[in-house]
């Protein structure tokens, strides 16, 4: 632990530097101050008479200040101090002091350490100045070694030195050193000084310490705006927002101090950063309200909030307010820009931003790649990135990460992993926990257990198997190929288990449909500190869903929703599978009033499922309604709601909106061509059907048994039934049952017994114990009258004592479905029901 109080070796004599302008930053020795020492200085940048300079005539050290202070070009600072070794002012310690301001300030930092170790006097102010550049350069323990020396100087310490001073805390020695700081400011007397004390609480606030800051507050015995907003600014950074605006509005209770503009910026960050994003653009508009216009830094901590929720308006908005007011030069605020549109998903202006206002930094760029893949527009990323490498942007691994991951996303997982393949044999870029853990995400969804095994042993060499993302990702690549076993010796090599990592071991057990194992490992994992999130129990649903317990998947959600979990959208595209496949209506239509109530309806993802969920409940009309209210549509969307037209036989409407589709420039594939076939079958147009299925190879879209099924259904129903025949023997697939019976039921239709002889025959051979195909045989000889045969079929039916299998019905009562067929007797109230039958009955009888 760094400590002030331990015993400080005696400083070594005082060594003559070296006179060389060679310069180790990490071997700076700092030297007592000896005006009689003679040093070098290396020469001006420009003496050349020339050009013209403003201060060749006659200057004063007050002017040297002057235009140093204002200086924040490196260049002309370089100018300037050449200019004063011209003048004369060669070891004057006020000017150099400057010039040591000057370069800290503009980043130069060797210049600085060079100027500083050449100076003939040193005082107070050049050891701070010193210490300012080593802080601006992230140098935090040789600030910490610079500051130490300061204390065997012949000068006294002033109050200015230890703002600067208690900056190391927050990069080095933490609280500890910084409450050691404390004690020395209030043994130097300085604890009341207004500037120190307000230092004293925005290193308390940075090293987390807030009891303390808050406790230091009260005991000020003067406060300005500085101490308060220190205060709000520490509340705010570590995500105390409730106590951050509880001290805000302290401000005027206590001191009668009104909040200023940084006040109200801190508070406006603290809420953005931390996600309480409708609050932070709430706190936006009262703050303009009370008369203070936002700056750039406000801004761009807004636009992140605006990204999140989508507020395009609001992002325009902000966008002419940049440009008005002549801040589109801010990096931060393009950067944000950029990022609102492209989760707005307006790509153009997202363009247009990036290509007139970003300075083409990684950041920009990989905003823009992002952009690009969650837009589905590969190419236009791909270009982009091709363009990066041209300009040697290349070695950037995190847009390596950008691409694979956005491949991986866009379920483009072949050309991920040949991504991946290139990334692993560049020597110049090196791959890190997410490239490993997106190639993994690859070969998961592939089911590629060999290729991951290959990761595996790549993430062992570079020792990053115990990084939790890398683990959790190897976690569900081994659960995604079935090798449970596997997943739960990678998760035991994690080291610092997080929640997403346990969360990643649940959802692999609930997919394996081991819930035992599921309870067990969520024991563990509340044992060990992580308490579980809204993920951990998506995972575990997700488990109940695909495993078809989809009653017990909706018993959960009532559950999460009783345990005080709030669920996200996430959890709401999970459950609504289950009220398909279990055609509860009721259920559906709660959680789609969840959906509604949390603005989620409109997601492209919650609409398709909310329109499949609708059509196989049987609600054609609340299934389109559920359709228009989309806000972004893509190919999910647009195939769900032409299958609910196919399903329901809405021919007509179906062929329309298939048209449509093509109108509007979606690229169909297989799912969209099976929809559109069967919309052409329930509305019997034959030459339309011909033409949508002679259509599929401009799209690239191979035919499936099940196209062909839809063609020889259609040209059956026509009465082609020797074509569709044809095209049953010239398929390249084998017949199957529901193909021959199609092809039967046209014939039963057209009286055709030749060929309905022979599809019954291939059904009876496939399937001999279905009664079903025996019936239909029968119902084509009655059409045809011939009763010797449907004599004969019936006969077959009663020896071999074959029975049609019941059809079904339910009915669903408080959320609870009964099922009946036909003389049921075995639900649990039979009494009741046929009593009540029995009474209904009776009635009719009266009626009538």
């Amino acid at each position: 632990m760094v400590s002030l109080l331990e015993p400080i070796a005696q400083p070594l004599p005082l060594q003559l530097l070296q006179e060389s302008l060679e310069f180790r930053a990490s071997k700076i020795s700092f030297h007592k101050s000896k005006p009689t020492r003679r040093r070098d200085f290396p020469q001006p940048i420009s003496t050349s008479p020339a050009h013209f300079f403003p201060l060749d005539d006659l200057v004063n050290s007050s002017t040297y200040a002057s235009a140093l202070e204002s200086c924040k070009c490196p260049r002309l600072g370089k100018q300037v101090h050449a200019q004063t070794l011209k003048n004369g002012f060669h070891g004057h310690e006020f000017v150099e002091t400057k010039l040591l301001q000057m370069y800290g300030k503009c980043g130069c930092f060797n210049d600085a350490v060079l100027l500083f170790d050449k100076m003939r006097a040193r005082n107070l102010y050049s050891w701070t100045a010193l210490l300012n550049v080593y802080l601006s350069d992230g140098l935090f323990e040789e600030a910490f070694e610079c500051f130490q020396q300061v204390r065997f100087e012949d000068f006294d310490l002033e109050f200015f030195l230890f703002p600067v001073v208690l900056k190391i805390c927050c990069g080095y020695g933490g609280i500890e050193l910084g409450k050691q700081l404390h004690g020395i400011v209030m043994k130097y007397g300085f604890s009341s000084n207004i500037y120190v004390g307000n230092a004293l609480i925005d290193m308390y606030g940075k090293c987390a310490s807030l009891e303390d800051a808050k406790k230091f507050l009260s005991n000020m015995s003067v406060r300005d705006c500085v101490s308060w907003n220190s205060v709000i600014t520490a509340f705010a950074v570590n995500g105390m927002l409730s106590e951050a605006h509880e001290v805000f509005k302290q401000m005027s209770a206590e001191d009668n101090l009104t909040p200023n503009f940084i006040s109200w910026s801190a508070l406006i960050g603290g809420f953005s950063q931390n996600g309480y994003d409708e609050e932070a653009i709430e706190m936006l508009y009262k703050m303009q309200a009370v008369g203070f216009q936002p700056n750039a830094q406000t801004l761009a901590s807004i636009l992140p909030a605006c990204g999140r929720l989508q507020m395009l308006y609001l992002g325009k908005a902000i966008h002419g307010y940049l440009a008005r007011h002549e801040l589109m030069s801010n990096s931060f605020v393009v950067n944000g820009l950029i990022d609102v549109y492209r989760r707005c998903g307006d790509m153009g202006n997202a363009f247009r931003v990036f290509s007139m206002f970003s300075t083409k930094n990684d950041v920009s760029y990989n905003t823009m790649l992002v952009g690009y893949f969650e837009n589905g527009e590969i190419s236009k990323a791909q270009e982009l990135f091709y363009q990066m490498q041209r300009e040697g942007k290349w070695k950037d691994i995190i847009s390596w990460n950008s691409m694979i991951s956005g491949y991986v996303n866009n379920s483009m997982f072949g050309e991920a992993l040949n991504m991946f393949h290139k990334v692993m044999w560049k020597e110049e870029i090196e791959a890190d926990t997410f490239t490993l853990g997106s190639a993994l995400a690859a070969c998961a969804d592939m089911g590629l257990l060999r290729r991951g095994k290959e990761i595996h042993s790549c993430a062992i060499v570079r020792g990053l198997q115990t990084d939790a993302f890398v683990g959790g990702a190897l976690v569900e690549m081994y659960s995604k190929c079935l090798d449970i076993k596997a997943a739960q010796k990678a998760f035991d090599k994690v080291n610092e288990r997080d929640i997403p990592t346990w969360n990643a071991l649940i959802s692999s057990y609930a997919r394996s449909d081991e819930m035992v194992s599921v309870e067990c490992t969520l024991e563990k994992m509340k044992a060990d500190g992580c308490d579980p999130n809204i993920y951990t129990w998506n995972g575990i649903l997700a488990g109940h869903v695909e495993n078809a317990r989809n009653e017990s998947a909706l018993q959960l959600f009532l559950d999460i929703q009783y345990s005080g979990l709030r669920p996200d959208i996430y959890t709401i595209g999970t459950v609504l599978p289950a009220c398909s496949r279990l055609a509860t209506l009721d259920r559906g239509k709660q959680i789609h009033a969840y959906a509604v109530r949390c603005g989620y309806d409109s997601d492209t993802h919650i609409g398709s499922a909310l329109v499949d969920m609708y059509a196989k409940c049987g609600c054609v009309k609340h299934a389109r309604l559920a359709y228009d209210n989309i806000k972004k549509y893509n190919l999910v969307t647009e195939n769900a709601m032409l299958t609910a037209y196919a399903m329901h036989g809405y021919g007509e409407e179906g062929i329309d909106f298939f048209r449509r589709m093509l109108g509007n420039g979606f690229i169909p594939d297989d799912v969209t061509f099976l929809s559109a076939l069967s919309s052409c079958v329930h509305a019997g147009l034959l030459e339309t059907g011909l033409e949508f299925f002679d259509l599929m190879g401009s799209y690239n879209a191979k035919p499936t048994l099940k196209h062909y099924t839809c063609m020889v259904d259609l040209l059956s129903r026509t009465g082609k039934l020797n074509e569709a025949l044809k095209v049953i023997k010239e398929m390249p697939w084998d017949p199957d049952t529901v193909i021959w019976g199609a092809l039967l039921g046209g014939c039963v239709i057209h009286k055709n017994l030749e060929v309905g002889e022979t599809a019954a025959n291939k059904l009876i051979e496939l399937e001999p114990g279905n009664t079903g195909n025996h019936i239909m045989l029968a119902n084509l000889y009655a059409s045809v009258g011939r009763w010797g045969d449907l004599t004969k079929t019936r006969q077959l039916i009663n020896e071999k004592k074959m029975h049609k299998s019941p059809g079904c019905s339910w009915i669903e009562d408080k959320s609870e479905i009964h099922v009946f067929v036909a003389c049921d007797t075995s639900h649990q109230r039979t009494d009741e029901i046929y009593e009540i039958l029995n009474i209904l009955t009776t009635q009719i009888k009266v009626e009538h």
